[in-house]
């Protein structure tokens, strides 16, 4: 709640103005005229956070499933008191938890920002990212893989908002880019209403640990 504010604040400290304006040394573009091939579409003129977020979803897929620390991570939002009976500090790891949540929502801000536009103002906010990303979470039962699958989905509904005046056939429907625009949040209503009940979060997740409660 607090860095949103304090971002502000230092921007307005250091540069004096209320906005942010972004050096061309953040762009996050790759560009390889020599490509050809199947490969090209993948390697020319993509984002560098596409590669990262890849990455970061193999690296935290292995963390969580696979290493001692994710097992006790995952058993302190099923139930911490049960994790705390073996001698996992269930303050720790939720703190860690909640770390590593701010570090990747910093970094989709980040790619938010510069691959948009090169002057920001913090009073635009994100668009309702937030509640988009909370509904691919809901969607996605939690899950790593079906949250990927569930981010495609809204990502392909956002682009389409943004390119769809590139497909001929599109254009002549006569449809407002308005309802390409309201596309992903429509979507995510949709499924919501359909996977809402489904979909089962931790048990313990929005619920304070207390020690002495079985």
């Amino acid at each position: 709640m607090l860095a949103p504010a304090i971002t502000l604040l230092i921007v307005k400290i250091v540069s004096m103005q209320d906005r942010l304006t972004m050096p061309k040394a953040l762009g996050f573009i790759i560009s390889n005229p020599e490509m050809n091939g199947v490969l090209k579409p993948f390697f020319d003129k993509m984002f560098i956070s596409t590669y990262i977020v890849i990455v970061l979803f193999v690296v935290l897929s292995i963390l969580l499933y696979k290493t001692k620390y994710g097992l006790r991570l995952r058993a302190c939002g099923e139930h911490p008191q049960a994790a705390a009976s073996v001698g996992i500090s269930v303050q720790k790891m939720r703190y860690s938890g909640v770390l590593i949540s701010g570090l990747l929502g910093g970094l989709g801000g980040i790619v938010y920002i510069t691959a948009g536009v090169s002057v920001w103002k913090f009073e635009n906010g994100v668009a309702g990212f937030g509640f988009l990303a909370m509904a691919v979470m809901i969607f996605g039962a939690w899950h790593p893989l079906k949250i990927a699958l569930a981010s495609l989905l809204f990502g392909f509904c956002r682009a389409l908002g943004n390119v769809y005046s590139g497909f001929d056939f599109m254009v002549a429907l006569n449809i407002p880019s308005v309802v390409y625009n309201m596309l992903p949040y429509i979507i995510s209503l949709v499924v919501l209403a359909f996977t809402s009940k489904k979909s089962r979060a931790p048990k313990a997740e929005g619920i304070p640990y207390d020690k002495g409660s079985r």
